[in-house]
């Protein structure tokens, strides 16, 4: 495995520590675990389901609804044609939605870390309304998934909203308010939880979690998400990671918190092709 990356953990943590917007754990929201997740394959339809409840127990909505950054990113949710290959269409409406949302993460101490840490290394332009425009491009802008094709996808829909290809896998979907929102209108199964070798079970508190469920009829295997966490500390520690790289996948492994995560980064051209943790070890072991 790579080396731990010291100055991104730092950067990270510091991150963590200002989301004032984070949930915590056992007060604004609680998860039931329940089982361990079976074997499974990327596509299968059928699989042991080793969680009969929900994931989210609850969640406090107000909250949600009065933090202004989940405010907006929630308005972004129903934007997206999820099946790729069906062309996307962006509505004004739509593109003010995404600038409300950026405007609310971007007024946050996270996202100020984020862009004076990318100011040091010249990989962002000083002035707001650009670093903006910058965001926009790597985050909103519509491209294609496969070459040719019509311009069906964008690393926003990808990474938080979640993709079907052709009905036999589900692409991208790493966050958890999609999650929680699908799964309050019954259109996510939750199957359980995944663990790796030799490690210990997950706890309700934990805020990174490996989980596989299905979703419009398709199977995950295993997917690795933050949970409780601001849209703006995703959204910050993908754009740091994205615009550090060159290669076409990056991968850093850093510890935040007591996590520690392996970030895969995988670039589509300028854009965002897809972003999320991995989850390496808890040190609570």
């Amino acid at each position: 495995r790579k080396a731990l990356n010291h100055e991104l953990s730092k950067l990270f943590n510091d991150m963590w520590d200002m989301d004032v917007n984070r949930l915590i754990p056992g007060k604004d929201y609680t998860i039931d675990l329940q089982g361990k997740a079976g074997a499974a394959q990327q596509g299968d339809s059928a699989v042991q389901d080793s969680a009969g409840r929900h994931l989210f127990h609850n969640v406090n909505e107000e909250r949600l609804k009065n933090i202004k950054s989940f405010a907006t990113f929630i308005s972004l949710l129903d934007n997206y044609e999820t099946s790729t290959g069906i062309a996307e269409v962006v509505t004004p409406e739509e593109i003010v939605e995404n600038n409300s949302f950026l405007d609310a993460i971007l007024a946050t101490e996270v996202m100020k870390l984020a862009h004076e840490y990318l100011l040091k290394k010249k990989l962002a332009k000083p002035n707001l309304a650009d670093f903006k425009h910058q965001l926009y491009d790597i985050w909103f802008q519509l491209y294609a998934r496969k070459e040719g094709d019509r311009p069906d996808s964008c690393g926003f829909e990808h990474v938080f909203v979640g993709e079907t290809r052709r009905d036999k896998q589900i692409l991208g979907l790493h966050n958890w308010v999609q999650f929680y929102l699908q799964e309050k209108r019954n259109q996510i199964d939750y199957k359980g939880y995944v663990t790796r070798k030799n490690k210990t079970t997950p706890d309700e508190d934990d805020q990174v979690l490996s989980i596989q469920f299905s979703w419009k009829g398709l199977v995950k295997p295993i997917g690795s998400t933050f949970i409780g966490v601001s849209p703006e500390f995703e959204f910050a520690l993908y754009t740091v990671i994205f615009l550090l790289a060159e290669e076409k996948v990056t991968r850093e492994t850093v510890k935040i918190e007591e996590y520690e995560l392996q970030m895969v980064v995988c670039r589509h051209g300028r854009h965002i092709g897809t972003a999320y943790p991995v989850l390496l070890s808890t040190s609570g072991e």
